[in-house]
């Protein structure tokens, strides 16, 4: 059974953070310039929430307000489930259908490690399935 450590095995990691006093037009441009959807939300080493394009979306354009004008702190998602690395894909999958969101921030203990997509857990599940029919294959062909 796949684990969330096969996703960061694959994919390498990358825990990008921001302080909560941030506005949200920095975090806007990190996620930009770092090619990412979501930023974890961290004050001392303390996790505190994620801040997602669709928190910008939903709580910053809808509602007319300027991106330069408030800090990450006021819209970022609170009280989000957290993994850690032994988690499988599908109790990840399970999480993120059950909080509909897509992301998860992962941590090893209280040590933030990074963010995985539910486009990583798919990916990682398709990687697996192929993975067992290339198997299957190769067994059938052998007898």
């Amino acid at each position: 059974m796949k684990k969330v450590a096969d996703i960061f095995q694959r994919k390498g990691l990358v825990n990008i953070t921001i302080e909560p006093s941030s506005e949200v037009i920095q975090a806007l441009k990190l996620m930009a310039e770092k090619n990412i959807g979501s930023v974890v939300v961290m004050k001392d080493d303390e996790y505190l929430g994620l801040f997602t394009e669709r928190d910008y979306a939903r709580k910053v354009i809808l509602h007319g307000k300027n991106s330069s004008d408030l800090t990450v702190g006021e819209v970022m998602s609170a009280y989000l489930p957290k993994v850690s690395p032994a988690a499988t894909l599908e109790e990840c999958m399970e999480l993120m259908t059950n909080h509909n969101i897509r992301y998860i921030p992962v941590f090893d203990s209280e040590q933030y490690i990074g963010v995985i997509s539910i486009i990583d857990v798919v990916k990682e599940t398709i990687m697996d399935q192929q993975d067992t029919i290339e198997n299957l294959q190769n067994y059938i062909h052998s007898v």
